[in-house]
């Protein structure tokens, strides 16, 4: 049997399996949303820096410090 036969048989297995289909990371990309403002309520990934959440609170909330916006920050 040569490999182009192979491969297609591999390739009806995986359909069978449904492990062939693409996936999506919009539901992972959700889920990793758990840094959240206090203020505003506006989630943030939770590998965003800190200079980047600290652009957000000058721009939507001059004045405020840091720990009132995202008391639980650890970065």
């Amino acid at each position: 049997m040569g490999n182009g036969a192979k491969a297609a048989m591999r390739r009806e297995r995986s359909d069978k399996d449904g492990k062939g289909s693409a996936k999506s990371q919009l539901k992972s990309n959700q889920a990793a949303m758990n840094i959240i403002c206090g203020i505003c309520r506006q989630t943030f990934l939770q590998t965003i820096k800190r200079k980047a959440l600290e652009e957000h609170i000058e721009s939507k909330h001059s004045g405020k410090e840091f720990s009132a916006c995202f008391p639980g920050f650890e970065g």
